[in-house]
Protein backbone atom coordinates (compact mmCIF):
# COMPACT_ATOMS: atom_id res chain seq x y z
CA UNK A 1 0.00 0.00 0.00
CA UNK A 2 1.16 3.40 -1.17
CA UNK A 3 0.56 6.63 0.85
CA UNK A 4 1.22 10.24 -0.23
CA UNK A 5 4.40 11.61 -2.17
CA UNK A 6 7.60 11.44 -0.10
CA UNK A 7 8.74 15.20 -0.21
CA UNK A 8 9.48 15.26 3.54
CA UNK A 9 13.86 15.49 2.96
CA UNK A 10 15.54 18.96 2.10
CA UNK A 11 18.33 19.07 -0.04
CA UNK A 12 20.35 21.72 -1.60
CA UNK A 13 19.18 22.96 -4.67
CA UNK A 14 22.83 21.80 -6.36
CA UNK A 15 22.50 18.43 -4.76
CA UNK A 16 18.68 17.78 -5.18
CA UNK A 17 18.53 14.66 -6.87
CA UNK A 18 14.73 14.25 -6.20
CA UNK A 19 12.34 13.40 -9.38
CA UNK A 20 14.39 12.52 -11.68
CA UNK A 21 13.14 9.38 -12.47
CA UNK A 22 16.26 7.61 -13.77
CA UNK A 23 16.05 4.05 -14.90
CA UNK A 24 17.44 1.90 -12.16
CA UNK A 25 19.37 -1.25 -11.93
CA UNK A 26 20.02 -2.88 -8.81
CA UNK A 27 22.48 -5.83 -9.14
CA UNK A 28 22.88 -8.11 -5.64
CA UNK A 29 25.33 -10.41 -5.47
CA UNK A 30 25.16 -13.81 -3.30
CA UNK A 31 27.75 -14.44 -0.66
CA UNK A 32 30.14 -11.54 -2.02
CA UNK A 33 32.88 -10.77 0.79
CA UNK A 34 33.94 -6.87 1.03
CA UNK A 35 37.32 -7.45 -0.47
CA UNK A 36 36.23 -9.16 -3.31
CA UNK A 37 35.61 -6.55 -6.45
CA UNK A 38 39.14 -4.49 -6.91
CA UNK A 39 37.65 -1.02 -5.72
CA UNK A 40 37.44 -2.99 -2.27
CA UNK A 41 41.05 -4.61 -2.55
CA UNK A 42 40.69 -7.39 -5.08
CA UNK A 43 43.85 -8.39 -6.84
CA UNK A 44 43.81 -11.82 -7.47
CA UNK A 45 42.02 -11.28 -10.85
CA UNK A 46 40.70 -8.72 -12.77
CA UNK A 47 37.57 -6.58 -12.45
CA UNK A 48 38.03 -3.67 -14.70
CA UNK A 49 34.45 -3.17 -15.22
CA UNK A 50 33.59 -2.54 -11.43
CA UNK A 51 36.72 -0.32 -11.38
CA UNK A 52 35.17 1.80 -14.04
CA UNK A 53 31.95 1.92 -12.26
CA UNK A 54 34.32 3.01 -9.09
CA UNK A 55 35.76 5.60 -11.10
CA UNK A 56 32.95 6.95 -12.75
CA UNK A 57 30.79 6.83 -9.71
CA UNK A 58 30.72 6.79 -5.77
CA UNK A 59 32.18 3.77 -3.52
CA UNK A 60 29.85 3.43 0.06
CA UNK A 61 32.65 1.98 2.40
CA UNK A 62 29.91 1.44 5.35
CA UNK A 63 27.06 0.20 3.58
CA UNK A 64 25.30 -2.50 5.44
CA UNK A 65 22.41 -5.48 5.56
CA UNK A 66 20.02 -6.02 7.85
CA UNK A 67 21.08 -9.62 8.16
CA UNK A 68 24.12 -11.50 6.84
CA UNK A 69 21.71 -14.36 5.45
CA UNK A 70 19.73 -14.96 2.07
CA UNK A 71 16.13 -14.62 2.46
CA UNK A 72 16.20 -11.61 5.28
CA UNK A 73 18.69 -9.94 3.51
CA UNK A 74 16.81 -9.80 0.94
CA UNK A 75 13.11 -8.89 2.60
CA UNK A 76 14.98 -5.73 3.90
CA UNK A 77 16.46 -5.07 0.72
CA UNK A 78 13.11 -4.82 -0.91
CA UNK A 79 10.74 -3.62 1.69
CA UNK A 80 13.00 -0.88 3.25
CA UNK A 81 12.66 -2.43 6.39
CA UNK A 82 14.81 -4.36 8.88
CA UNK A 83 14.13 -8.09 8.13
CA UNK A 84 12.59 -8.73 11.68
CA UNK A 85 9.64 -5.86 10.99
CA UNK A 86 8.47 -8.15 7.83
CA UNK A 87 8.73 -11.30 9.58
CA UNK A 88 11.20 -13.29 7.05
CA UNK A 89 14.54 -14.53 9.00
CA UNK A 90 17.02 -16.52 8.00
CA UNK A 91 16.91 -18.68 4.45
CA UNK A 92 13.73 -20.11 3.36
CA UNK A 93 13.66 -23.58 1.49
CA UNK A 94 12.30 -26.00 -0.51
CA UNK A 95 9.99 -26.88 2.39
CA UNK A 96 8.76 -23.22 3.69
CA UNK A 97 5.04 -22.72 3.50
CA UNK A 98 5.97 -18.43 4.34
CA UNK A 99 7.31 -16.15 2.15
CA UNK A 100 7.47 -12.07 2.12
CA UNK A 101 3.54 -10.87 2.58
CA UNK A 102 2.21 -9.53 -1.35
CA UNK A 103 0.75 -6.66 1.05
CA UNK A 104 4.05 -5.59 1.24
CA UNK A 105 5.68 -3.24 -0.63
CA UNK A 106 8.52 -3.64 -2.67
CA UNK A 107 10.88 -1.22 -4.64
CA UNK A 108 9.59 -2.82 -7.79
CA UNK A 109 5.66 -1.88 -6.79
CA UNK A 110 7.28 1.80 -6.16
CA UNK A 111 8.30 2.25 -9.26
CA UNK A 112 5.31 0.20 -11.45
CA UNK A 113 3.12 2.53 -9.46
CA UNK A 114 4.79 5.42 -11.13
CA UNK A 115 4.83 3.92 -14.89
CA UNK A 116 8.15 2.06 -14.47
CA UNK A 117 8.68 -1.52 -16.74
CA UNK A 118 9.94 -3.67 -13.65
CA UNK A 119 11.84 -7.31 -14.22
CA UNK A 120 14.06 -9.61 -11.92
CA UNK A 121 16.35 -12.12 -13.33
CA UNK A 122 17.89 -14.28 -10.92
CA UNK A 123 17.62 -16.04 -7.65
CA UNK A 124 14.52 -14.72 -5.46
CA UNK A 125 14.72 -16.81 -2.39
CA UNK A 126 11.24 -15.18 -0.85
CA UNK A 127 9.31 -17.66 -1.13
CA UNK A 128 9.05 -20.22 -3.77
CA UNK A 129 5.19 -20.81 -3.91
CA UNK A 130 3.31 -19.40 -6.76
CA UNK A 131 1.51 -16.39 -4.24
CA UNK A 132 4.84 -15.48 -3.12
CA UNK A 133 6.92 -15.13 -6.72
CA UNK A 134 8.44 -11.44 -7.74
CA UNK A 135 5.34 -11.45 -10.36
CA UNK A 136 3.13 -11.02 -7.60
CA UNK A 137 5.22 -8.53 -5.62
CA UNK A 138 5.67 -5.79 -8.52
CA UNK A 139 7.68 -7.29 -11.19
CA UNK A 140 6.40 -7.53 -15.16
CA UNK A 141 8.64 -10.51 -15.34
CA UNK A 142 10.65 -12.62 -13.98
CA UNK A 143 13.22 -15.35 -15.00
CA UNK A 144 15.16 -17.49 -12.52
CA UNK A 145 15.64 -19.93 -9.45
CA UNK A 146 13.29 -19.65 -6.35
CA UNK A 147 16.09 -20.12 -3.98
CA UNK A 148 19.92 -20.82 -3.29
CA UNK A 149 21.61 -23.14 -5.78
CA UNK A 150 23.03 -25.23 -3.16
CA UNK A 151 19.48 -26.33 -1.99
CA UNK A 152 20.26 -28.66 -4.98
CA UNK A 153 20.55 -32.90 -4.65
CA UNK A 154 24.07 -32.37 -6.86
CA UNK A 155 25.52 -30.11 -4.04
CA UNK A 156 28.79 -31.27 -3.94
CA UNK A 157 28.46 -32.15 -0.25
CA UNK A 158 25.06 -33.84 -0.39
CA UNK A 159 27.02 -36.06 -3.35
CA UNK A 160 29.67 -37.01 -0.77
CA UNK A 161 26.71 -37.85 1.90
CA UNK A 162 25.32 -40.45 -1.14
CA UNK A 163 28.92 -41.97 -1.43
CA UNK A 164 29.18 -42.35 2.41
CA UNK A 165 25.92 -43.84 2.66
CA UNK A 166 23.81 -44.79 -0.55
CA UNK A 167 20.79 -44.68 1.71
CA UNK A 168 21.35 -41.09 2.33
CA UNK A 169 18.41 -39.50 -0.19
CA UNK A 170 19.64 -35.69 0.82
CA UNK A 171 17.44 -33.05 1.51
CA UNK A 172 16.82 -31.34 -1.38
CA UNK A 173 14.54 -31.91 -4.37
CA UNK A 174 15.24 -30.94 -8.31
CA UNK A 175 16.18 -27.37 -8.09
CA UNK A 176 13.62 -25.73 -10.79
CA UNK A 177 14.19 -22.99 -13.42
CA UNK A 178 11.29 -20.69 -13.06
CA UNK A 179 10.11 -17.46 -15.73
CA UNK A 180 6.49 -15.52 -14.96
CA UNK A 181 4.96 -12.79 -15.76
CA UNK A 182 2.40 -10.17 -13.66
CA UNK A 183 -1.02 -11.82 -14.41
CA UNK A 184 -0.03 -14.97 -15.57
CA UNK A 185 0.96 -18.37 -13.74
CA UNK A 186 4.49 -18.89 -13.05
CA UNK A 187 6.21 -21.32 -15.88
CA UNK A 188 8.41 -24.49 -15.10
CA UNK A 189 11.22 -23.64 -17.77
CA UNK A 190 13.25 -26.32 -16.49
CA UNK A 191 12.20 -28.79 -13.31
CA UNK A 192 15.36 -29.88 -12.35
CA UNK A 193 18.73 -27.81 -13.47
CA UNK A 194 21.71 -29.51 -14.10
CA UNK A 195 25.57 -28.12 -13.61
CA UNK A 196 25.67 -27.41 -17.49
CA UNK A 197 22.44 -25.24 -16.91
CA UNK A 198 24.29 -23.64 -13.99
CA UNK A 199 27.18 -22.99 -16.05
CA UNK A 200 25.09 -20.45 -18.36
CA UNK A 201 22.97 -18.85 -15.40
CA UNK A 202 25.29 -15.82 -15.25
CA UNK A 203 25.56 -15.64 -18.90
CA UNK A 204 21.44 -16.27 -19.66
CA UNK A 205 20.69 -13.91 -16.73
CA UNK A 206 23.10 -11.08 -18.36
CA UNK A 207 21.28 -11.65 -21.82
CA UNK A 208 18.26 -11.03 -20.42
CA UNK A 209 18.74 -8.39 -18.57
CA UNK A 210 20.49 -6.54 -21.30
CA UNK A 211 17.52 -7.34 -23.37
CA UNK A 212 14.96 -5.99 -21.00
CA UNK A 213 17.61 -2.40 -20.43
CA UNK A 214 17.23 -2.26 -24.40
CA UNK A 215 13.48 -2.76 -24.87
CA UNK A 216 12.67 0.64 -24.45
CA UNK A 217 9.16 1.60 -24.85
CA UNK A 218 8.35 5.58 -25.78
CA UNK A 219 11.21 6.10 -23.39
CA UNK A 220 9.88 4.41 -20.19
CA UNK A 221 12.30 4.41 -17.65
CA UNK A 222 12.82 0.69 -16.45
CA UNK A 223 13.55 -0.81 -12.75
CA UNK A 224 16.11 -3.98 -13.45
CA UNK A 225 16.70 -6.25 -9.97
CA UNK A 226 19.45 -8.90 -11.04
CA UNK A 227 20.26 -10.89 -8.32
CA UNK A 228 23.13 -13.27 -9.59
CA UNK A 229 22.85 -16.39 -7.87
CA UNK A 230 27.04 -16.51 -7.95
CA UNK A 231 29.30 -16.72 -6.16
CA UNK A 232 27.23 -18.80 -3.64
CA UNK A 233 28.68 -22.43 -4.10
CA UNK A 234 28.41 -24.38 -5.63
CA UNK A 235 30.16 -21.99 -8.04
CA UNK A 236 29.55 -22.58 -12.09
CA UNK A 237 31.31 -20.56 -14.67
CA UNK A 238 30.62 -20.35 -18.45
CA UNK A 239 33.44 -21.65 -21.04
CA UNK A 240 34.45 -18.68 -21.46
CA UNK A 241 35.66 -17.67 -18.36
CA UNK A 242 36.48 -20.96 -17.04
CA UNK A 243 40.31 -21.09 -15.80
CA UNK A 244 40.58 -17.31 -17.02
CA UNK A 245 41.52 -15.42 -13.77
CA UNK A 246 44.46 -18.19 -12.72
CA UNK A 247 43.01 -17.78 -9.36
CA UNK A 248 41.16 -21.28 -9.25
CA UNK A 249 37.45 -21.54 -9.68
CA UNK A 250 36.25 -18.45 -6.98
CA UNK A 251 38.15 -15.74 -9.67
CA UNK A 252 36.87 -17.18 -12.61
CA UNK A 253 33.21 -16.78 -11.62
CA UNK A 254 33.95 -13.04 -10.36
CA UNK A 255 35.75 -12.51 -13.55
CA UNK A 256 32.10 -13.41 -15.46
CA UNK A 257 30.43 -11.15 -12.76
CA UNK A 258 32.61 -8.01 -14.05
CA UNK A 259 31.77 -8.87 -17.40
CA UNK A 260 28.14 -9.27 -17.05
CA UNK A 261 28.44 -5.85 -15.45
CA UNK A 262 30.56 -4.46 -18.47
CA UNK A 263 27.50 -5.76 -20.83
CA UNK A 264 24.46 -3.78 -18.37
CA UNK A 265 26.78 -0.70 -19.21
CA UNK A 266 27.01 -1.14 -22.27
CA UNK A 267 23.17 -1.65 -23.12
CA UNK A 268 22.46 1.50 -21.17
CA UNK A 269 25.21 3.49 -23.14
CA UNK A 270 23.09 2.29 -26.46
CA UNK A 271 19.31 2.78 -24.58
CA UNK A 272 17.69 5.78 -24.58
CA UNK A 273 18.09 6.60 -20.94
CA UNK A 274 21.87 5.86 -21.47
CA UNK A 275 22.26 9.79 -19.47
CA UNK A 276 19.80 9.15 -16.57
CA UNK A 277 20.47 5.38 -15.31
CA UNK A 278 21.46 4.57 -11.71
CA UNK A 279 23.54 1.26 -11.26
CA UNK A 280 23.74 -0.08 -7.97
CA UNK A 281 25.96 -2.94 -7.32
CA UNK A 282 25.85 -4.46 -3.74
CA UNK A 283 25.70 -8.13 -2.05
CA UNK A 284 23.52 -9.74 0.76
CA UNK A 285 26.44 -10.70 3.14
CA UNK A 286 29.50 -11.44 3.42
CA UNK A 287 31.90 -14.50 2.34
CA UNK A 288 30.56 -18.22 3.43
CA UNK A 289 33.76 -18.71 4.67
CA UNK A 290 33.52 -22.13 6.06
CA UNK A 291 34.18 -23.21 2.01
CA UNK A 292 37.88 -21.72 1.91
CA UNK A 293 38.94 -21.75 -2.09
CA UNK A 294 35.36 -21.64 -3.38
CA UNK A 295 34.99 -18.40 -0.30
CA UNK A 296 35.63 -14.93 -1.15
CA UNK A 297 37.17 -12.44 1.32
CA UNK A 298 36.42 -10.23 3.74
CA UNK A 299 39.62 -8.35 4.26
CA UNK A 300 40.40 -6.79 7.36
CA UNK A 301 36.85 -6.92 8.57
CA UNK A 302 36.31 -9.83 10.70
CA UNK A 303 33.67 -13.00 10.28
CA UNK A 304 31.71 -13.57 7.22
CA UNK A 305 28.25 -14.77 6.52
CA UNK A 306 26.36 -15.82 9.02
CA UNK A 307 27.24 -13.56 12.03
CA UNK A 308 27.02 -9.56 12.52
CA UNK A 309 30.15 -9.05 13.04
CA UNK A 310 31.68 -6.38 9.92
CA UNK A 311 33.12 -9.37 7.55
CA UNK A 312 29.36 -10.51 7.46
CA UNK A 313 27.27 -7.53 7.59
CA UNK A 314 29.58 -5.14 5.74
CA UNK A 315 29.05 -4.74 2.08
CA UNK A 316 31.09 -3.61 -1.15
CA UNK A 317 28.54 -1.23 -2.50
CA UNK A 318 29.08 1.13 -5.94
CA UNK A 319 26.23 3.43 -7.32
CA UNK A 320 26.87 4.83 -10.90
CA UNK A 321 25.02 7.87 -12.28
CA UNK A 322 27.04 10.26 -14.52
CA UNK A 323 26.55 13.82 -13.95
CA UNK A 324 24.34 12.81 -10.59
CA UNK A 325 26.89 11.34 -8.62
CA UNK A 326 30.43 12.41 -8.34
CA UNK A 327 33.03 10.75 -10.06
CA UNK A 328 35.84 8.96 -8.27
CA UNK A 329 34.54 9.84 -5.09
CA UNK A 330 34.03 7.80 -1.75
CA UNK A 331 30.93 7.82 0.96
CA UNK A 332 32.00 6.51 4.27
CA UNK A 333 28.76 7.42 6.27
CA UNK A 334 27.06 4.43 7.39
CA UNK A 335 24.03 3.49 5.16
CA UNK A 336 21.97 0.01 4.32
CA UNK A 337 20.22 -1.55 1.84
CA UNK A 338 16.92 -0.94 3.86
CA UNK A 339 17.76 2.93 2.61
CA UNK A 340 17.22 1.87 -1.16
CA UNK A 341 13.56 1.87 -1.20
CA UNK A 342 12.43 5.26 0.38
CA UNK A 343 15.61 6.65 -1.71
CA UNK A 344 14.11 5.33 -4.74
CA UNK A 345 10.74 6.80 -4.25
CA UNK A 346 12.12 9.92 -4.09
CA UNK A 347 13.71 9.83 -7.43
CA UNK A 348 10.61 8.47 -9.09
CA UNK A 349 8.42 10.89 -8.10
CA UNK A 350 6.54 8.07 -5.85
CA UNK A 351 4.23 7.76 -2.23
CA UNK A 352 5.56 5.92 0.53
CA UNK A 353 4.77 3.06 1.91
CA UNK A 354 1.74 3.33 4.35
CA UNK A 355 3.11 0.65 6.39
CA UNK A 356 6.26 1.77 8.69
CA UNK A 357 9.73 1.91 7.23
CA UNK A 358 13.27 1.82 8.70
CA UNK A 359 14.98 2.79 5.87
CA UNK A 360 15.71 6.33 5.44
CA UNK A 361 16.50 8.54 2.26
CA UNK A 362 20.07 8.84 1.49
CA UNK A 363 20.11 11.68 -1.57
CA UNK A 364 22.54 13.52 -0.03
CA UNK A 365 25.16 11.15 0.53
CA UNK A 366 24.63 9.70 -2.93
CA UNK A 367 25.27 13.35 -4.28
CA UNK A 368 28.24 14.19 -2.61
CA UNK A 369 26.00 17.19 -0.78
CA UNK A 370 28.43 19.70 1.65
CA UNK A 371 27.72 18.35 5.07
CA UNK A 372 26.01 15.16 3.86
CA UNK A 373 25.81 12.59 7.01
CA UNK A 374 23.98 9.84 7.93
CA UNK A 375 20.28 9.85 8.55
CA UNK A 376 20.17 6.97 11.11
CA UNK A 377 20.39 7.92 14.47
CA UNK A 378 21.10 3.77 15.39
CA UNK A 379 21.07 0.79 13.12
CA UNK A 380 20.63 -2.90 14.73
CA UNK A 381 21.81 -6.74 13.47
CA UNK A 382 19.75 -9.81 14.17
CA UNK A 383 20.52 -13.09 13.73
CA UNK A 384 20.58 -16.78 15.24
CA UNK A 385 17.34 -17.48 16.21
CA UNK A 386 15.83 -13.64 16.61
CA UNK A 387 18.53 -12.48 19.19
CA UNK A 388 19.49 -8.94 18.66
CA UNK A 389 23.01 -9.00 19.01
CA UNK A 390 24.41 -5.62 17.95
CA UNK A 391 23.54 -2.30 17.86
CA UNK A 392 25.59 0.55 16.41
CA UNK A 393 25.51 4.24 14.85
CA UNK A 394 27.85 6.10 13.01
CA UNK A 395 31.52 5.28 14.67
CA UNK A 396 30.85 2.81 17.40
CA UNK A 397 28.98 -0.75 17.26
CA UNK A 398 27.69 -2.58 20.64
CA UNK A 399 27.86 -6.18 20.55
CA UNK A 400 25.67 -8.36 22.85
CA UNK A 401 27.00 -11.45 24.32
CA UNK A 402 25.83 -14.57 21.63
CA UNK A 403 27.05 -17.24 20.20
CA UNK A 404 28.59 -17.28 16.98
CA UNK A 405 30.61 -19.54 14.28
CA UNK A 406 34.11 -18.88 13.55
CA UNK A 407 36.94 -20.83 11.79
CA UNK A 408 38.84 -19.91 14.51
CA UNK A 409 42.20 -19.37 12.30
CA UNK A 410 41.94 -22.61 10.73
CA UNK A 411 41.43 -22.83 6.95
CA UNK A 412 38.33 -23.52 5.09
CA UNK A 413 37.49 -26.37 2.45
CA UNK A 414 38.76 -26.66 -0.86
CA UNK A 415 37.06 -27.40 -4.59
CA UNK A 416 33.72 -27.16 -3.12
CA UNK A 417 33.75 -28.94 0.35
CA UNK A 418 32.92 -26.93 2.99
CA UNK A 419 34.74 -27.03 6.79
CA UNK A 420 33.54 -27.11 9.82
CA UNK A 421 32.99 -23.99 11.61
CA UNK A 422 33.27 -24.03 15.47
CA UNK A 423 31.18 -22.34 18.22
CA UNK A 424 32.58 -19.00 19.87
CA UNK A 425 30.67 -16.81 22.69
CA UNK A 426 30.81 -13.14 21.99
CA UNK A 427 31.37 -10.86 24.80
CA UNK A 428 29.84 -7.82 25.75
CA UNK A 429 31.45 -5.19 24.38
CA UNK A 430 31.93 -1.83 21.99
CA UNK A 431 33.96 -1.37 18.71
CA UNK A 432 35.29 1.73 17.61
CA UNK A 433 34.56 1.43 13.94
CA UNK A 434 36.26 4.55 12.83
CA UNK A 435 39.51 3.58 13.86
CA UNK A 436 38.66 -0.19 14.24
CA UNK A 437 36.65 -1.80 11.72
CA UNK A 438 38.20 -5.37 12.10
CA UNK A 439 36.77 -5.26 15.77
CA UNK A 440 40.10 -6.40 17.76
CA UNK A 441 39.95 -3.53 20.90
CA UNK A 442 37.05 -3.97 23.35
CA UNK A 443 36.74 0.15 24.22
CA UNK A 444 33.51 -0.35 26.54
CA UNK A 445 35.15 0.85 29.15
CA UNK A 446 36.46 3.76 27.73
CA UNK A 447 33.15 5.20 26.61
CA UNK A 448 30.20 4.80 29.18
CA UNK A 449 28.13 7.44 27.72
CA UNK A 450 28.09 5.87 24.54
CA UNK A 451 27.20 2.53 26.43
CA UNK A 452 24.20 4.03 27.76
CA UNK A 453 23.06 5.78 24.43
CA UNK A 454 23.54 2.33 22.36
CA UNK A 455 21.89 0.29 25.45
CA UNK A 456 18.52 2.36 25.68
CA UNK A 457 18.33 2.08 21.73
CA UNK A 458 18.82 -1.88 21.93
CA UNK A 459 16.23 -1.93 24.47
CA UNK A 460 13.80 0.50 22.12
CA UNK A 461 14.29 -1.92 18.95
CA UNK A 462 13.75 -4.76 21.45
CA UNK A 463 10.33 -3.74 22.51
CA UNK A 464 8.89 -3.07 18.84
CA UNK A 465 10.88 -5.78 16.84
CA UNK A 466 11.30 -8.46 19.39
CA UNK A 467 14.03 -10.36 20.86
CA UNK A 468 13.47 -14.00 21.87
CA UNK A 469 17.18 -14.30 24.47
CA UNK A 470 15.12 -11.71 25.94
CA UNK A 471 11.40 -13.18 25.76
CA UNK A 472 10.17 -10.35 23.73
CA UNK A 473 7.62 -10.97 20.79
CA UNK A 474 7.77 -7.07 19.41
CA UNK A 475 5.05 -5.15 19.31
CA UNK A 476 5.43 -3.75 15.51
CA UNK A 477 6.75 -6.95 14.29
CA UNK A 478 4.77 -7.96 11.10
CA UNK A 479 3.82 -11.31 10.03
CA UNK A 480 4.67 -13.37 6.71
CA UNK A 481 2.69 -14.59 4.86
CA UNK A 482 1.79 -18.64 5.07
CA UNK A 483 0.78 -20.66 2.99
CA UNK A 484 -0.82 -24.05 4.57
CA UNK A 485 -0.80 -27.95 2.84
CA UNK A 486 -4.03 -26.93 1.26
CA UNK A 487 -2.85 -24.48 -0.35
CA UNK A 488 -4.56 -21.48 1.64
CA UNK A 489 -3.60 -18.47 2.45
CA UNK A 490 -2.82 -17.06 6.26
CA UNK A 491 -0.97 -14.11 8.41
CA UNK A 492 1.22 -16.16 10.85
Amino acid sequence: MLSSPANEVEVDAEHDLRGQRPSIVLIFMDDMGYADIGPFGATAYPTPNLDRMADEGRRFTDFVVSSAVCSASRAALLTGCCHRRVGISGALGPKSRIGLDPDETTIAEVCKSTGYRTACFGKWHLGHLESFLPHHQGFDQFYGIPYSNDMWPLHPDTVRRRRIDPLDPGNWPPLPLLEARAGEKMHVVNPDVQPADQEQMTVELTRRSVEFIRDSKSGQPCFLYLPHPMVHVPLYVSERFAGKSGAGRFGDVMMEVDWSVGEILRAIEESPHADNTLVIFTSDNGPWLSYGSHAGSAGDLREGKGTMWEGGCREPTIMHWPGRIPPGSSCDDLCSTIDLLPTIVQLVGGAIPERKLDGKVILDLMSGADNATTPHRSLVGYYGGGQLQTVRNERFKLVFPHRYRTLAGEKGGADGMPSRYQMRNAELALYDLDNDPAETNNVIDMYPEVVSFLSKEAQSYRKTLGDKLHKMSGSEMRRPRVVDAESRETNR
